[in-house]
């Protein structure tokens, strides 16, 4: 009986894991288009599995949040090295906030966990300490290289995430890189020296893209849950 067991319990085992590794690539999905608001009957969808394996192997999504979170701040730690290992400070900080944008833009659910004052903040924390010393390493090289002026601080830097945040937000259907344009300009204002400016990566937009951008952020700024990012 002791050699039956032994083939059976082996794909069991590579099944359930082939299952739990199908339930985190389809989270990914669903949190990166929906939000944090994405359910385990969403998951299982995506995944193309019954809705009680998704529970059986995680039922608390907070616990699926862990799971994905950890690799996005792999990501965004990752980012700030590269950017650390950059010649030109200005590049790197650039690169950055560039990156992390990026990052954001194309992952709701990232978003809304930095923002959040509803799911994890202890965890959240925990993943600002462990990046604010990169960030600051980035902007006080940066300006003891004379390209940032000596007034912006760190906290600043949550801030204009927000701001361009929320221009991704209205402009997601209209102009999904619309936010480029933006965080050009706002890069351009941490300059000491305003004649030494970037090409505005994105066009403007049409008025009537403007128009629809502008409802679309009206009704974003009225949804629950959001917090600016402690200092």
């Amino acid at each position: 009986m002791a050699l039956d067991s032994t083939p059976t319990e082996r794909p069991l085992r590579r099944d359930a894991e082939r299952n739990r590794q199908r339930i985190l690539d389809a989270a990914a999905v669903v949190f990166a288009e929906r939000g944090l608001r994405g359910s385990h009957d969403d998951i299982a969808r995506e995944a193309g599995v019954g809705v009680g394996t998704v529970y059986r192997r995680f039922p608390d999504k907070e616990q699926l949040i862990d799971a994905l979170f950890e690799d996005r701040m792999a990501e965004m730690l990752r980012v700030a090295d590269e950017a650390l290992a950059m010649a030109d400070p200005w590049d790197g900080f650039v690169h950055f906030l560039t990156r992390c944008q990026e990052f954001q833009s194309a992952d709701r659910g990232l978003k809304e966990l930095m923002l959040s004052a509803e799911h994890g903040a202890e965890r959240v924390a925990r993943a600002r300490e462990q990046i604010a010393p990169l960030i600051q390493t980035l902007l006080t090289r940066a300006q003891e290289a004379g390209a940032i002026r000596d007034d912006v601080t760190l906290t600043d830097l949550p801030l204009i995430q927000v701001a361009v945040g929320a221009v991704t937000d209205a402009t997601r259907d209209v102009s999904p890189e619309a936010w480029r344009r933006t965080l050009t300009i706002v890069l351009d204002g941490l300059r000491p020296a305003r004649h030494t400016t970037r090409p505005l990566d994105a066009p403007p937009l049409p008025l009537e893209q403007l128009d629809a951008a502008m409802q679309a952020g009206a009704g974003a700024a009225v949804r629950p849950g959001r917090a600016p990012l402690p200092s």
